[in-house]
């Protein structure tokens, strides 16, 4: 009998089944779990969680948060909706002020995705009277925005908002390291889908170092702002008499490193803008300037610079670096400089000197009457808390008088340490190159002047100060080499040291010129009959030379060598007074009839020089004649003013190597006993002003 094997019962699918009512309760406890919380947060407003959004926001932060009004946190149905009354968030220990925020009420909705991914979102906001205090701590290195007890500085970076109200808010900015304080307050903000309108305003004002300012800002792209796209802003602020205009797109609402800024200033006196960031310039007269600004760390740099002051162009760049000691580096470039507002950089005000001439000017500097030399003093203090560097090249200088252009100054200050050096200009064909310094560190300061003139034509050197007629042709080169001690300009001259000398080459000098200065009325009268006051007279050699103590200077020595002339002159002058006392006596080498052959003296000051043409020893040779004219014949009068044409012909090698008086001599190589020993002979001359 055939045995029949029983049907095979596989396993039991009992496993897969179990898992999916494990996970299908999980799923339908967990949704039975948020639901009871959302049921819970709904009903209840989130109104417990105070004191845990307090703990846990002030851990994530580091800062101390709380919340002391009403206070909701909950799903409205699927967005967070969060409102705190009397909110407040802590600043660090180290920031000037309590809090980083503060609001009366701040209610939103917050889209829960954005806090985990992405951009975050607020749907709106309605804030009422919000107070920001942003600050920087004075290493630059921590600020009170960026969260945790780490070091660092993120830029501020606000959310996308749909919708917004913002009432009341002020902003309060803080930056050591340019000591910097702005306070402004925010205009009514009111959006809709995430559209505000054309231009969101604030407006307030601070204090930049010690100067206070105002700011008025107006926000172009809010729509973009809140979207977190471009902020082009547009600012003006006014300080100390100037008017700053800034332009730009800004990354972020508070970022403004390495962005391209248009900068725009004007105002009457560009010392007084400088001055607010504790830089010292001399005065200008009214300016605008315009530049690209671009902050890069503790750098500010302004370049494609360009602009006026006064009826002057200047274009260039500067670079202001904030670090432990500010410095200043630029290039500058002008194609012309009027005079009247070069007046600065010798201590004039140019407004006084285009309006009431260079005496008044140096009279506003505290200068005595009818002196020329400024008496204002150098900014020792201000000088001493930074340094520059310049370099400034100017193409002309427009003036009457002077002929002067292709200037390069190159200027470095450190540590209270001034030096033009080297100072260089074309002025008439020739060249002058000059080196000051103006050490503040030494009281009181220490000061040098060294300037030196190439070979320049007189003719044109002379030319814009009223004697062209003098048809002077030859050349003159020089040097002055003075060191003194003061504050100003006038106390170092007048405490001067040092030599003053101008040769004069071969060359021709008209005889006019010559005649003048001797008074020789035969030739001269000769001269006007012929038609021929131009004929040209040969200069061998000439010297004008000082030797300068203590602020005064004595002839070292005068003496002029021509084919029919010597021209001697003694006296001085002084840097104290400003006094001219000088007199200069030219002996004819031939015979003349008609000679006055007495001394013409140059008195007066500085600022207003007189020449003294008819001389006592003229006035007494007059009488002479005027007697012999009475007792014999008119002819013989003529002989009280007869030169016999004596005077003896210098030799030219001491001359020209710019030797002292002790050094000069004659044709036959003879001392010279005519030119003084460089030092002021009061007892031997008449004093024409009292000063020697």
């Amino acid at each position: 009998m055939a045995t029949t094997a029983p049907p095979s019962i596989g396993p039991t699918p009992t496993r897969p089944r179990r898992w999916k009512r494990i996970a299908r309760n999980v799923a339908i406890g967990t949704v039975a779990v948020l639901a009871a919380v959302w049921l819970v947060l709904f009903v209840t407003k989130g109104r417990f969680l105070r004191g845990t959004f307090e703990n846990v926001v002030g851990k994530l932060t580091n800062r101390q948060v709380t919340v002391g009004g009403d206070f909701q946190l909950y799903f409205a149905p699927l967005k967070i909706k969060f409102v705190a009354e009397k909110l407040a968030i802590s600043n660090p220990a180290w920031a000037t002020r309590p809090h980083l925020f503060t609001a009366d009420r701040i209610d939103t909705r917050i889209a829960p995705l954005s806090l985990l991914f992405g951009k975050r979102r607020l749907y709106w906001l309605d804030l009422t009277n919000g107070a920001v205090d942003l600050e920087w701590n004075r290493a630059h290195d921590s600020n009170t925005w960026t969260f945790g007890d780490g070091k660092g500085g993120k830029p501020l970076d606000l959310p996308r908002i749909d919708r917004a109200t913002v009432v009341g808010t002020q902003v309060r900015y803080l930056d050591p390291r340019m000591r910097l304080l702005t306070e402004v307050k925010l205009d009514t903000i009111r959006s809709t889908d995430a559209r505000i309108g054309e231009a969101v305003g604030l407006s307030g004002g601070g204090q930049l170092r010690d100067t206070p300012f105002t700011v008025v800002a107006r926000l172009l792209s809010p729509d973009a702002t809140v979207a977190r796209g471009k902020n082009e802003l547009v600012l003006r602020a006014r300080a100390a008499g100037n008017t700053i205009d800034v332009a730009g797109t800004l990354p972020s609402i508070a970022a403004i490193e390495d962005v391209p800024l248009a900068v725009k200033a004007r105002g009457r006196n560009l010392s007084t803008l400088l001055d607010i960031i504790g830089v010292v310039i001399p005065n200008t007269r009214t300016y605008t300037l315009t530049a690209q600004l671009v902050q890069s760390g503790q750098e500010y740099r302004f370049t494609r610079m360009r602009g006026r002051f006064g009826d002057s162009d200047l274009a260039g760049r500067l670079t202001i670096t904030n670090g432990e000691r500010l410095h200043l580096d630029s290039a500058l470039t002008t194609r012309t400089l009027d005079i009247v507002d070069a007046a600065p950089f010798i201590g004039y005000n140019p407004d006084i000197v285009a309006e009431k001439g260079a005496v008044a000017a140096a009279a506003a500097t505290g200068a005595a009457p009818a002196r020329i030399l400024p008496d204002a003093a150098l900014p020792i203090a201000t000088m001493q808390r930074f340094d520059a560097d310049l370099k400034w090249h100017i193409d002309r200088v427009r003036s009457k008088r002077l002929p002067i252009g292709d200037i390069d100054m190159v200027l470095d200050l450190e540590r209270g340490r001034l030096a033009l050096s080297p100072l260089t200009m074309a002025m008439a064909r020739g060249n002058l190159a000059t080196d000051m310094i103006f050490d503040t560190r030494q009281r009181p300061s220490a000061v040098s002047y060294d300037v030196r003139l190439a070979p320049t034509p007189l003719g044109r050197l002379l030319a814009g100060y009223g004697v062209a007629e003098s048809g002077t042709s030859g050349t003159v080169r020089g040097r002055i080499q003075l060191k003194g001690r003061g504050d100003t300009i006038h106390d170092s001259l007048a405490t001067s040291n040092g030599r003053i000398a101008f040769v004069i080459p071969t060359g021709t000098l008209w005889t006019r010129n010559v005649q003048l200065a001797e008074i020789d009325l035969g030739t001269f009268v000769q001269k006007m009959f012929e038609d021929e006051l131009k004929e040209p007279v040969q200069m061998n050699c000439g010297l004008v030379a000082f030797t300068v103590r203590n602020g005064v200077a004595a002839t070292d020595p005068i003496l002029i060598d021509t084919k029919k002339n010597v021209i001697l002159g003694n006296g001085g002058f002084s840097f104290r007074s400003e006094a001219l006392d000088l007199a200069f006596r030219a002996d004819a080498k031939k015979f003349s009839l008609f000679s006055g052959q007495s001394p013409v003296g140059v008195t007066g000051y500085f600022a207003s020089p007189s020449l003294e043409v008819i001389s006592p020893q003229l006035v007494a040779r007059a009488g002479a004649g005027l007697g012999l004219a009475l007792v014999a014949t008119p002819v013989a009068a003529l002989l009280a003013f007869v030169d016999p044409g004596d005077a003896k012909a210098a030799q030219c090698g001491p001359i020209l190597a710019g030797k002292t008086a002790a050094a000069q001599r004659d044709k036959d190589g003879n001392p010279r006993k005519d030119v003084g020993a460089g030092k002021v002979e009061g007892a031997k001359r008449k004093k024409f002003l009292g000063i020697f």
